[in-house]
């Protein structure tokens, strides 16, 4: 795996071992650079946040949670699945620890990790690479916990993995993996991307399935 001067300054690096040196020989190829960079900031601003609040993931794994998180946007499946596109990336990403002997109470911890990401309220509970996944995402996407986050480690996690136009454009990657399988979304704040973006789509109502549903009282 390449390593980046960036790593050391900016947090705990990625280490490298076989296990990571494919995780992102695969995430390279199936991602853009926009998903790529912005997974890759995802696992240091985790892993900075994970040192901040005295927690202390297992980084192999944090980083396995970190770089798939987003697959499931991609091609095939935005296209031919019908799953939360969290799914997709987590069960992508489990299959592919399993398939490298890493245990598979280890995998299902990576697993929880990605397919909670968009789930707020739940995952800073769990274990440090389920939280610190989230953490990450909620400070690369919403900036949640930016202030938190030393400006020089910021810097340097930006300088060698760059955000130009990125909230137009992680918004478009959105709406492009979700959009074939709107009902994916109910329930999830990924309605309210389909909402702003595709004149199409219609939100599906909590209440009107409670209301409506079979029960007669």
């Amino acid at each position: 795996m390449v390593t980046h001067a960036a790593d050391g300054v900016a947090g705990p690096p990625v280490p490298d071992t076989p296990l990571t040196r494919d995780i992102t020989e695969y995430v390279r190829e199936v991602e853009d650079d926009l998903l790529f960079d912005h997974s890759r900031r995802v696992y240091f601003f985790g892993a900075l946040h994970g040192r901040r609040r005295g927690l202390e993931p297992d980084l192999e794994l944090l980083y396995a949670g970190a770089m798939f998180h987003d697959v499931g946007l991609t091609e095939p499946y935005r296209s031919t699945s019908s799953a939360r596109f969290e799914v997709d990336s987590a069960d992508t990403a489990r299959d592919f620890l399993v398939e490298r002997g890493v245990d598979a109470a280890l995998a299902r911890r990576v697993w929880l990790g990605i397919a909670l990401h968009t789930t707020p309220g739940i995952p800073e509970f769990l274990e440090p690479e389920v939280a610190l996944v989230t953490a990450g995402v909620e400070t690369d996407v919403l900036g949640i916990g930016l202030e938190l986050l030393a400006a020089e480690a910021r810097e340097a996690v930006v300088a060698v993995h760059p955000r130009p136009d990125f909230k137009r454009r992680i918004l478009a990657a959105f709406t492009a993996g979700m959009r074939q399988r709107p009902a994916s979304t109910f329930g999830t704040p990924n309605a309210d991307v389909l909402e702003h973006y595709d004149p199409t789509f219609a939100r599906e109502d909590f209440v009107e399935v409670i209301l409506n549903s079979g029960w007669p009282e």
